[in-house]
């Protein structure tokens, strides 16, 4: 019975629109954006919203445009829609979960310079923001570490 569970794969509905599409397209993602992006960075064009600051809308108008970014980044690199890499689409799973350890680790060292050498110039929770971040990307090299390594699984064909 456990090698039913050894591997879980979504099933695409028949007649879906996404099972049926073949052109990916990751250009319009990454000019909304920039679109916002630079909105946040250089023309600052905000409302209060609902908790009346501005700053704040600012901030999640940047997010959003940094999370259309990744979707771009998603749809140029694996020539698909989704939003998580698998290990499965990898060309070299080994050197690529090292490299996305040490990205994180990187970020999770750009958030305490942050947080305490750049406190002055940058808004004050830039640095918490860019930990949980590192974090995440530090999680995610850590499994793919892991699940092709000690945790790997090993299916023996009877």
């Amino acid at each position: 019975m456990t090698f039913l569970l050894s591997r879980f794969e979504g099933q695409i509905p028949v007649g879906s629109i996404v099972g049926n599409e073949t052109e990916v397209n990751g250009v319009t993602p990454a000019i909304i954006g920039s679109i916002l992006l630079l909105n946040t960075m250089i023309l600052g064009f905000s409302v209060p919203g609902p908790w009346d600051s501005e700053s704040f809308t600012l901030g999640i108008i940047g997010m959003t445009g940094l999370g259309f970014w990744y979707v771009a980044w998603y749809r140029f690199t694996f020539k698909r829609k989704g939003l998580i890499p698998w290990l499965d689409n990898w060309n070299n799973p080994e050197q690529s979960s090292k490299q996305i350890l040490a990205v994180g680790l990187f970020t999770i060292a750009l958030s305490w310079a942050a947080g305490n050498p750049l406190q002055e110039y940058i808004p004050a929770p830039t640095g918490l923001v860019l930990l949980l971040i590192g974090l995440l990307i530090s999680l995610s090299g850590i499994y793919s570490i892991l699940a092709l390594g000690p945790l790997a699984d090993s299916i023996s064909e009877e």
